[in-house]
């Protein structure tokens, strides 16, 4: 009898035994984060160079950066109609200024010497200036709100005019439109998709970027701004061709200096921790 008993017991405790391990199995398989997979993804994919815009992984990449939400960041997504324009959850609310001179706050997720991970608050009718991407190849999901883009391709070969010892070079429109999280995923590449962009916030909105390889002024990659002007401001030097289409599709693009009206701040990264 007591033999009967202590078997029962014995393949009771074997199956709770059992069941624990199936637990602590499934609890181990649990899918990563986010944050985590698109760093694992960039990680095999990107070697420091742009990449073919047809390449299966950056097809893959597109695909998963499209899934992201802001609580994959860490962020919650602000009212619509809050004009005072904060993306970032357990910002001050105390002594606020007017929106208009609220800075974007710049969120730092990951910098490699291949790849960037950031998120960009914006405040409504914020502004990043017109600006390039160097041989660079970027990457946005916009996470909540509505951003204007306006995006250019220089044109090739160069064409530049001189003019009271200002150069402009012609540029093609390529983007002129408004995105919200669900438009297609906007992509940029070195000599197409729009490297040279603007964003202008509409409401509160947060963007996630990629950039590869990132900014890095010594090996060329360096951020320059610009002042766009109409196609009429400046006359095309003589004996070159006049431009396909229509004129209001292209544009002179002028270097300029910083703009001082851009206002960027730092902020604190409070999603998962990427494991590297």
């Amino acid at each position: 009898m007591l033999s009967r008993l202590f078997k029962a017991g014995e393949k009771v405790l074997s199956n709770l035994v059992n069941k624990k391990d199936f637990h602590m199995a499934s609890s181990n398989t649990e899918n990563p984060p986010k944050v985590q997979e698109l760093y694992e993804l960039c990680k095999s994919t990107f070697t420091g160079k742009a990449p073919s815009p047809a390449s299966t992984p950056v097809q893959k990449l597109c695909s998963l950066l499209d899934s992201v939400s802001p609580g994959d960041v860490g962020l919650e997504e602000e009212a619509q109609d809050d004009d005072r324009g904060y993306g970032v959850s357990g910002v001050s609310r105390v002594n606020r200024v007017g929106r208009w001179a609220q800075p974007i706050t710049f969120l730092d997720i990951h910098e490699c010497d291949t790849f960037t991970m950031c998120v960009f608050c914006f405040p409504t009718s914020s502004v990043i200036p017109l600006h390039d991407h160097p041989e660079m190849t970027v990457f946005s999901k916009i996470l909540y709100g509505s951003l204007h883009v306006k995006a250019y391709d220089w044109v090739e070969p160069p064409c530049i005019v001189t003019q009271d010892k200002s150069q402009a070079r012609l540029a093609k429109l390529v983007t002129d439109k408004v995105i919200t999280p669900q438009s297609e995923l906007p992509v940029l590449y070195p000599k197409t998709g729009g490297n040279l962009h603007c964003f202008t916030a509409l409401t509160p909105c947060a963007v996630l970027d990629i950039l590869t390889p990132p900014y890095n002024e010594s090996a060329g990659r360096s951020c320059s701004y610009y002042m766009d002007y109409p196609f009429s401001t400046f006359a095309l030097e003589e004996g070159v061709k006049s431009v396909e289409g229509k004129e209001d599709e292209y544009a002179w693009l002028v270097q300029i200096d910083t703009p001082d009206e851009l206002h960027m701040r730092p902020g604190s990264y409070t999603g998962p921790n990427i494991q590297v």
